[in-house]
Formats: structure tokens, C-alpha cells, sequence
């Protein structure tokens, strides 16, 4: 059968939709998966997502990593699943959705795209990195000229070294730019290479140089590979609410492809 696909990205990050509200698509067939994202011999992608109908709220998104096997939350996926909502007559400006499980609320104002990240109780602090979970796990390292770091051998040896192991970890290394700036490159588990972006992945450097005092400000503005995206919250006790992402998603073309 032939299937219609989209193909977006939010800042560099891109991913293959499909429309699955009426579950025509074998969400089971990882090794389909990892085919449509093969930059040789599929469409190419980061990640996969469906857009999947819900009674409880306006939409159900299921993010699959490039490796074809169900991922963690990715907040540059959710940013371009809420566009393509949008695109197809979901909802209007506001929207509420769940992925892995959880409930997510975004919205869409001069085609800049808003995701309420999930909360963060803790920040672990460590010698020579910082540790957060934002819907992903991620490991940050601030360097002084981020431009110099190899991502993909040094990222490769955190990601499955100790602590993390089998189970592994994004590895995010940040440059301070300015007050409330920061450049960014991330080594992003299941792609297992750079990717120009990291929705999950700036989250979680936006609020470490927060609880590290590398910034006051509680809106920071950080620079990909792949485009600029914001990050605004509040301090809560030892951790983080009101997260929100901001950035672009747009939509790069449609197509089919045999399945």
C-alpha cells in the first residue's frame, strides 16, 4: 500500500507524521519504522510520529526514535505534531494532547509553536556535569567553545558509559554566548549521532545554567545547529514548573511512500 506521509522540523530536527486516527498504520513494525527514517533508503528523519485519536483529549502522539523503537518524549516531535494538528483541523490556537502518557498543552501564535514541558522536581548536580529529565534524560556539560567538541565520539562514550549504561542518555555540551544566551550541541540517543537540535535537550540546558547561576533570567534563549528556540519557566523549591518550549515547526513537503 501506499502511505501518505509528512515530513517536518522544528529547528533543524525533523520527522516523518503520519495521520493515524483511523489506525491504518502497523504502529508495531519497528523495522518499517526504521526504514521510512533511513536517510538512504527511506524518507530520512530524526523521528516518527502518528497523530492518533483520543476520546479524552484532542489528540494522542507516538514518537518513535530513528532506530525504529518507541522513544522517550521529544519536545521539537511534539512542537511539529501540534503544527500538523493544526494543519489538519484538530484544533484552532490552543490544544491539549497526550504523549507517554502524559498531558501536554501548546499553542500557536505567529507560527511559532508553544509546548508546556512536563515539570521538574530535581536537578542532579555532579563534578563535572548536570543531570535533568525533561520528558528525556539528558546530560549537560558547559564547555568554552562548543564548536571545538567532537559530539559524536565524546557524546557516543557518555551516552553508553557509566552511570547510564544500557539504558543511556542524550549528552548535551552548551557554550554561555551572553546573559541569557547559550549555543547548544546535542548527541541524541536513538539517532545516535548530533541531530541540529534538541527540543528536550535545550529544556534541560535552560534550566541547568538556571540552577547552576549562569543566568537569573527565567526566559533564555538558546542557539542550535538548526535555529533558535526559546525556553521560559519558574523556579520551584529544588526543581522547575511552567515550562515552556518555543520555536518554529514547519512543514518541508507531503509525499507517499510503499509500504
Amino acid at each position: 500500500m501506499n502511505l501518505d506521509f509528512f515530513k517536518y522540523q522544528g529547528a533543524g530536527n525533523d520527522f516523518v507524521i503520519v495521520d493515524n486516527r483511523e489506525g491504518i498504520f502497523p504502529v508495531d513494525d519497528f523495522e518499517l519504522i526504521k526504514r521510512i527514517c533511513d536517510r538512504k533508503f527511506g524518507v530520512g528523519a530524526d523521528g516518527f510520529m502518528t497523530l492518533e485519536q483520543s476520546t479524552e483529549v484532542d489528540f494522542e502522539m507516538k514518537y518513535y526514535n530513528a532506530d525504529g523503537r518507541p522513544g522517550s518524549m521529544c519536545g521539537n516531535g511534539g512542537r511539529c505534531l501540534v503544527a500538523f494538528a493544526k494543519k489538519r483541523g484538530v484544533f484552532k490556537e490552543k490544544t491539549t494532547f497526550i504523549a507517554i502518557g502524559e498531558l501536554y498543552e501548546a499553542s500557536i501564535k505567529n507560527d511559532l509553536v508553544s509546548l508546556k514541558m512536563m515539570n521538574v522536581p530535581s536537578v542532579e548536580n555532579k563534578a563535572n556535569y548536570v543531570f535533568i529529565d525533561t520528558g528525556s534524560p539528558h546530560h549537560i556539560e558547559f564547555t568554552e567553545n562548543v564548536n571545538d567538541v567532537d559530539v559524536l565520539e565524546l557524546g557516543r562514550k557518555i551516552r553508553y558509559g557509566a552511570p547510564y549504561y544500557e539504558t543511556g542518555t542524550n549528552v548535551n555540551f552548551v557554550e554561555q554566548t551572553g546573559v541569557d544566551t547559550f549555543k547548544v550541541r546535542t548527541y541524541e540517543r536513538g539517532v545516535e549521532n548530533e541531530t541540529l537540535s534538541c527540543g528536550t535537550g535545550v529544556t534541560a540546558v535552560a534550566l541547568a545554567a538556571y540552577h547552576l547561576n549562569k543566568t537569573r533570567s527565567e526566559e533564555v534563549k538558546i542557539e542550535t545547529r538548526g535555529g533558535s528556540l526559546k525556553i521560559s519557566f519558574e523556579p520551584e523549591g529544588t526543581g522547575f514548573k511552567n515550562i515552556v518550549l518555543t520555536g518554529p515547526a514547519t512543514l518541508v513537503f507531503e509525499g507517499q511512500i510503499e509500504i
